[in-house]
C-alpha cells in the first residue's frame, strides 16, 4: 500500500502544487550517453524533411535517389536544398 504524507522542509522536492509528486532533477549533460547520427543520415532526413515542406512527397522509387544524394558531399546537399527552397519560395 503507498501512503503519501505532507511535504516538510526537509523534502524541498515534494511541493503542494504538485500534488504529491516529485519534481525531476535537471539533466546532467555529462552522464548523456554519447552517440553520434552519421552526417549521411542526417542529410537523408534533412533531404526529407525538405521535400515535405515544399509539398513534395517522394514516390516510393524515390527512395534509392534520396539515398543516393545523402551520400553526395555537404556542399551539393547545401546547394541542393538553396535550389529547392528558391524553387518552392519557402524559408527554413
Amino acid at each position: 500500500m503507498h501512503t503519501m504524507t505532507a511535504p516538510t522542509a526537509a523534502d524541498p522536492a515534494r511541493s503542494r502544487d504538485t500534488g504529491g509528486d516529485f519534481l525531476l532533477q535537471p539533466p546532467n549533460p555529462a552522464g548523456r550517453v554519447p552517440s553520434r547520427i552519421d552526417p549521411v543520415d542526417l542529410r537523408r532526413l534533412d533531404l526529407l524533411a525538405l521535400l515535405t515542406a515544399a509539398g513534395i512527397a517522394p514516390s516510393a522509387g524515390d527512395r534509392a535517389a534520396i539515398e543516393r544524394l545523402s551520400e553526395l558531399p555537404g556542399s551539393v546537399h547545401t546547394a541542393l536544398h538553396r535550389w529547392l527552397e528558391q524553387a518552392y519560395g519557402f524559408c527554413r
